[in-house]
């Protein structure tokens, strides 16, 4: 058994600067996590990081992009905290040693991303993940901050109580990857979920292998709702054959889209007519999708993404790594001809519900970055806002996590009675999920000592990693994630309708029916990849349900949330969020009004133009 004050589950750009925050008020921190930190899914992330920090912009500018950007479904408390405070961690970054690119005068680099007024994205070249984990972890290892590294966290120690807002988190159970071992950690202060995102329910995402929505799917189980889950963000440029993301900074430095005909159909068929390419990702992956349906895509697949009119010299000081991502995979030289793209899943709007200093319904559970919903982002993310989200909301759940107090927020976690919503039907019945002993197991047992907690949470995974293990026939991991991710892309994706969501929701319930009977292939003890994915699995169960049922009750047409049968945004029914709460194992749909009153102004809801 191990013990610390704070434990923080995930090492990326979260979970670092979570780690870090809160060791610098005192506390000792632990990071426990599956992968390395720099082998963490932020490295992927190529774009930038926005922040007002040129004369000219403003941290209000950056608001309102991001509000419009959000489709008005995002918080305006949790939009302002981000962009004011976007500036201070970007330059903290810079004050640790962060590579960003610079102007000839020595000044941090700026472009445009899509959606914003203002050229505000700062970037390291296309690498500004990758050095911001490297930064952050040079941080990590100068204050000896201990890292678990190949731990996978997978339950959280919960007493069991029946309201989850009287439920406290008392640590976490993971699986020594390296040896086998199953064992407890015990937080003295609290546990800051930071497992990133969920690309693994879908089959073409730009996400890694090990972003299979862990930490949220834990969070569910354990009592906290999810939030906004139907908001899945589909990345207009990804190469056809693997997924692998293509910037943004692409189309910021200039870069073109055309489909078969050689057009520039952003602007020759009236998607954007003002800002094109840079329009907000939604809108640029329907457009390419619309293009393709109408027999304008190139093999009947993707268009083209252009960028050899920038020049030899700017495409290598800026975007190199571009060009080994288009060779290595699609055997294209970028500089002499055009890159394939089409979109692909990408990011989470949703996640688990906090407030903007990371706290959950459950005392001691935060959550920060993409596994968490402060609801910054809304209905849609504007490229260049998920690193802010990382270290802002990562450095304010770490202190708050240590016991610094950061004040009240603006925002509170549970139910609201401030909409009456009636009964929600779900055409296809979620059934139970999971067994109902995993369900109270997940919990633990409502105990004097947080000891006893942990160590109760301890013996039903070791017990369950047995059963596991023990089982020597029946259905693998393989197959059924296989289905569940053909379906939900084929089901749930840019274009979505209520009879394809139905059969997305039948397909889940089959699959969860089926893994009653998974077993594990392998029997060893170490590195055992066949079951860490048998674990993953029934979160990506778990979370393809919430997509889905929350996809199917919105009938409306907001942000990256497109309903064939209703493409009007419904303001007077839809200004609110989706969540889900766990209830046994039998999910329930119920909602809460969306913020959209700032510090000292009101973001009014208006038709969303590019």
């Amino acid at each position: 058994m191990y013990e610390h004050d704070v434990i923080v589950v995930g090492a990326g750009g979260a979970g670092l600067r979570a780690a870090i925050a809160a060791h610098e008020e005192g506390a000792d921190v632990a990071l426990v996590t599956k992968l390395h930190p720099v082998r963490s899914h932020t490295g992927a992330a190529e774009g930038g990081i926005n922040a007002a920090i040129r004369d000219g912009d403003s941290w209000e500018d950056h608001a309102y992009d991001t509000m419009k950007g959000s489709d008005y479904l995002g918080d305006a408390p949790a939009i302002e905290t981000l962009c004011q405070d976007s500036p201070k961690e970007t330059i903290q970054l810079e004050h640790w040693g962060m590579a960003f690119s610079r102007e000839e005068d020595g000044s941090v680099s700026q472009r445009p991303f899509g959606g914003l007024s203002f050229p505000r994205t700062t970037y390291a070249g296309a690498e500004t993940g990758h050095h911001l984990l490297h930064t952050m972890y040079e941080q990590v290892v100068k204050r000896g901050i201990q890292v678990y590294d190949e731990w996978y966290v997978t339950r959280l120690a919960v007493t069991n109580q029946e309201n989850p807002e009287e439920r406290d988190c008392h640590g976490v159970i993971a699986y020594d990857i390296k040896s086998g071992e199953v064992q407890g950690f015990t937080a003295r202060n609290g546990v800051i979920l930071a497992t990133g995102g969920l690309g693994q329910v879908f089959d073409h995402t730009t996400n890694a292998v090990a972003n299979t929505g862990d930490g949220a799917a834990m969070a569910y189980r354990a009592g906290v709702p999810l939030e906004d889950m139907e908001f899945i963000q589909f990345h207009p440029t990804t190469l056809p054959s693997t997924g692998v993301l293509i910037s943004e900074g692409v189309r910021g430095e200039g870069g073109i889209l055309y489909n078969s005909e050689g057009e520039r159909f952003m602007f020759e068929h009236g998607y954007a007519n003002n800002e094109g390419e840079l329009a907000s990702r939604d809108v640029v992956a329907r457009a390419e999708l619309t293009e393709v349906n109408n027999g304008r895509g190139i093999n009947d697949e993707y268009v083209h993404l252009d960028m050899r009119h920038l020049g030899e010299e700017r495409i290598i000081d800026r975007l190199e790594n571009i060009l080994h991502l288009a060779e290595d995979f699609e055997g294209v030289n970028a500089l002499e001809e055009p890159m394939p793209v089409k979109p692909g899943q990408h990011y989470a709007m949703g996640g688990v519900e906090t407030d903007e200093n990371g706290e959950t319904c459950i005392s001691g559970l935060y959550a920060a970055g993409e596994c968490a919903c402060v609801s910054v982002h809304g209905a849609n993310r504007l490229g260049g806002n998920a690193l802010p989200e990382l270290i802002v909301f990562g450095a304010r759940a770490g202190r708050h996590a240590a016991g610094k107090d950061l004040g009240e927020p603006e925002i509170t976690t549970g139910k609201t009675d401030d909409i009456e919503i009636g009964e929600v039907e779900t055409p296809v019945e979620p059934g139970a999920v999971g067994t109902p002993e995993d369900a109270v197991a997940d919990g633990g047992a409502t105990m004097a000592k947080p000891s006893q907690t942990v160590e109760t949470a301890l013996e039903a995974e070791r017990a369950r990693v047995e059963r596991l293990l023990e089982k020597d026939d029946g259905v693998q991991q393989a197959e059924l994630r296989a289905k569940l991710q053909k379906s939900m892309t084929a089901n749930v994706n840019v274009f979505r309708n209520e009879e394809g969501l139905k059969q997305a929701l039948r397909d889940i319930r089959e699959v969860r029916e089926e893994f009653e009977n998974v077993y594990v292939n392998d029997p060893s003890r170490t590195f055992n990849t066949d079951l860490i994915h048998t674990i993953e699995m029934r979160n990506l169960i778990d979370l393809a349900e919430a997509i889905t049922l929350g996809a199917l009750v919105r009938d409306e047409f907001r942000g990256a949330h497109w309903r064939q049968e209703n493409q009007e945004r419904r303001d007077d029914v839809w200004l609110k969020h989706t969540l889900l709460s766990w209830n046994n194992g039998t999910p329930e749909l119920w909602f809460k009004p969306s913020i959209l009153e700032g510090e000292d102004k009101e973001y009014e809801p208006k038709i969303r133009s590019y």
